[in-house]
């Protein structure tokens, strides 16, 4: 997890990269090429700002390499990727931008307390930002709810709590976006229920913008909108509601299949006889 917002911008000076016709996300023509594959291919969506946005699809189909493509730390990107309304991996998003990866990147040696303390020196170092950083901590402490574990070591946690530990990294400084990879993989669902109910409080309480990359179908409904991929492609970009209601589907799962065999039949289509 890395801390890359604060919500009102102070160090920069592109004003308009605040205003509400600016995107979170802006891609287009997207592509990484990793090897003799096509990870990404040639991707165009927008992420619109203070709401929830969930990008699922299976294993393999390139949630993690478009995520680090957003966060600036994905090698050989092409095409157009703004963040912010700055291009991915200005110096500019570093205290702007909240990254989740899939595994917990906590200090099993240090208390929940002792983690952030941490990391909040790396954000604001030094003293003249002591007391900032003090209230700041104890603040998103409180704000994943985890007061009575703060003084707990990271690595007596369980799976859940460990996964708030690395959120209260990310949200260091109240970040404009989080980008959080698959946070609920290994979770049971009374865990996931809780921490879907903490990122729709960010999104309420903070105005963040929240993109988060899910296997599990289920969780489409909890999103406020839907990037769906498969194959490195976009299958589709809409509401949870919309998609069901143009598919004719009862649920988001029904309705990327019904995608996933729109797609399958178009492919064959194009396929050359011989």
């Amino acid at each position: 997890m890395v801390n890359k917002a604060s919500g009102p911008p102070d160090d920069h000076d592109d004003s308009t990269d605040q205003g509400p016709a600016i995107p979170a996300v802006h891609a287009d023509g997207l592509t990484v090429v990793r090897g003799p594959r096509t990870v990404l291919r040639g991707l165009a969506f927008d992420v619109p700002r203070g709401q929830i946005t969930g990008l699922l699809g299976p294993s393999g189909c390139g949630k993690s390499t478009l995520m680090r493509s957003i966060v600036g730390t994905q090698a050989k990107v092409t095409g157009t990727l703004d963040v912010l309304g700055r291009p991915a991996g200005h110096p500019t998003l570093r205290t702007r931008i909240g990254y989740v990866t899939q595994a917990p990147s906590v200090y099993d040696d240090l208390t929940v307390r002792q983690n952030l303390d941490y990391f909040a020196a790396i954000l604001a170092p030094g003293r003249a930002a002591a007391d900032r950083r003090h209230s700041d901590v104890t603040q998103t402490i409180t704000d994943v709810d985890l007061t009575t574990h703060a003084d707990s070591l990271a690595g007596n946690l369980s799976g859940g709590q460990r996964s708030r530990v690395s959120l209260a990294v990310a949200l260091l400084g109240t970040p404009e976006l989080l980008v959080l990879d698959e946070p609920t993989v290994g979770l049971d669902p009374v865990l996931r229920r809780d921490l879907w109910n903490l990122f729709h409080d960010i999104a309420a309480r903070r105005g963040a913008t929240l993109l988060i990359s899910s296997h599990v179908m289920d969780e489409a409904e909890r999103c406020h909108r839907l990037l769906l991929m498969r194959e490195g492609e976009i299958l589709a970009d809409d509401t949870p509601e919309a998609l069901r209601t143009r598919t004719h589907s009862d649920t988001v799962e029904e309705a990327f299949l019904h995608l996933v065999d729109q797609a399958v039949e178009a492919s064959r289509t194009k396929e050359p006889t011989r």
